[in-house]
């Protein structure tokens, strides 16, 4: 029974994890969202124990978001050229040769 509990959480976890980082499009959408998720976890830890599967999930979620947050900086913008690229494939400029 206690696996199928941890599984039911490890599910709802995932989903919330995409869904969350989905649907938060910009850095300070993100921050604000690791805060908020922070407070969750350590009211969840407080109430239920920090040994407990449930704060065990909490901290998770904001592990991801963290995650998250550091993939969007590190990741570099895309200049004029590439965002043209981007929405005109078949242009000439844009045109990728093999060596």
């Amino acid at each position: 029974m206690v696996n199928n509990r941890q599984s039911d959480k490890s599910r709802t976890f995932s989903i919330l994890v995409l869904t969350t980082i989905n649907t938060t499009k910009t850095m300070s959408d993100i921050q604000d969202k690791i805060q908020e998720e922070l407070e969750k976890a350590r009211t969840v830890c407080d109430s239920e124990g920090n040994n407990s599967a449930d704060c065990a999930v909490a901290w998770d979620v904001v592990e991801e978001l963290q995650a998250e947050a550091s993939h969007q900086r590190q990741s570099k913008p895309k200049n004029s050229l590439e965002k043209y690229c981007d929405e005109n494939p078949d242009a000439d400029e844009c045109r990728v040769y093999d060596d």
